[in-house]
């Protein structure tokens, strides 16, 4: 299958799974018929290849990334920014790097079903939601078939360890609640739910119940303002950045018009959606705009074209000489995030897709 029918197939099948899921094309969704390519800017291009070979160049021979903290969450997100190029394991010029990854994010999964080190992680639930994420997403193009049995046998036992993690509240913390004292807070919330969302979408069963406990959190948070505090402990302040990565969470677990989400996307819009206000993202600024540009790429072209030339343009100005970003955590995350958010509107992969 060569890539245009092969991206044209992706895209189709995963608007046939969205449908089949959350029901009719809600308000701001496009339909396959109506999908329009994204205009190409050969700044872009050039920006998102020297990116990808920056990470490809600095990944080890065991398929991770040297990083000082957080070891399987980026080599995770990473694979993510390699695999939305539309390279798989066993295809495209990052097939070697996204297979090595791959193993490496399958050997870091326990007994348990965690995938990630809590000896040496005291925040390693960040690594296990985004390591569902990408290996549900390469289950799906895995070719080889002793892989693919790997790989539903390690998305089964994440996803049991995942449910069993969950806070009484109905969200995560740092830690699992057993081993965190049950606390909980935003942002990996929406980590676990986004990678509960794309094994969900690649096959794997993943309990209800799950979901309905982490969408009622999600609801409880909410402050007058429409805004999602940080925590069900700590309530009051609206976190912008955490509510364009609820709103992300949401729409992948197909709310996309419920009696919150207005409220939320006014809240977001309102901070994020100029780019000027960087206190708004609390000094994140990656983790936000990573989520929020997911959420302005689900409203449709009138909003995410305008929105999406000053983003990209942002970020290729802030590209260095050798391809790679940097900033906060390691450049390897700071790369990572900018390449997923510069390669969205190629749709290549299914949990960002509208």
């Amino acid at each position: 299958m060569n890539s245009t029918n092969r991206r044209a197939w992706l895209r189709q099948a995963a608007l046939a799974s969205s449908a089949l899921a959350c029901g009719p094309l809600a308000p701001g969704r496009v339909s396959a018929t109506e999908y329009v390519p994204a205009t190409e800017n050969p700044q872009w291009k050039q920006a998102i290849r020297a990116g990808l070979d920056w990470l490809a160049q600095h990944q080890s021979s065991r398929g991770q990334w040297s990083t000082p903290v957080y070891p399987v969450a980026m080599a995770a997100l990473a694979g993510t920014a390699l695999i939305g190029s539309g390279s798989t394991t066993t295809q495209g010029p990052y097939a070697k790097h996204i297979a090595r990854c791959t193993d490496y994010l399958i050997s870091k999964c326990r007994n348990n079903g965690l995938i990630g080190d809590p000896e040496s992680d005291n925040r390693y639930t960040y690594g296990h939601g985004f390591s569902m994420l990408l290996l549900s997403q390469v289950l799906g193009e895995e070719g080889y078939e002793d892989r693919r049995k790997e790989l539903i046998d390690v998305l089964n036992r994440s996803v049991d360890f995942c449910g069993k993690a969950q806070t009484t509240e109905g969200g995560w913390g740092y830690m699992s609640a057993k081993d965190g004292a049950n606390y909980d807070e935003g942002s990996t919330t929406i980590t676990q739910v986004q990678g509960l969302r794309g094994c969900r979408n690649a096959g794997i069963a993943v309990p209800a119940e799950v979901i309905d406990k982490a969408k009622a959190y999600i609801y409880k948070c909410q402050n007058d303002d429409g805004g999602i505090s940080y925590s069900s402990k700590q309530m009051g302040t609206s976190r912008p950045a955490i509510t364009a990565a609820a709103l992300a969470a949401l729409y992948n677990a197909g709310d996309y018009d419920g009696e919150h989400v207005p409220a939320m996307l006014k809240h977001a819009r309102e901070n994020l959606h100029e780019l000027s206000n960087e206190n708004a993202a609390f000094g994140h600024w990656h983790y936000t705009y990573l989520y929020y540009s997911q959420v302005v790429y689900r409203q449709g072209d009138e909003q995410w074209l305008p929105f999406r030339d000053r983003l990209y343009d942002r970020i290729v100005s802030e590209q260095e000489s050798d391809g790679s970003w940097k900033g906060q955590i390691s450049p390897v995350y700071i790369t990572a995030c900018n390449l997923i958010m510069l390669q969205l509107d190629q749709g290549l992969l299914p949990i960002y897709q509208r």
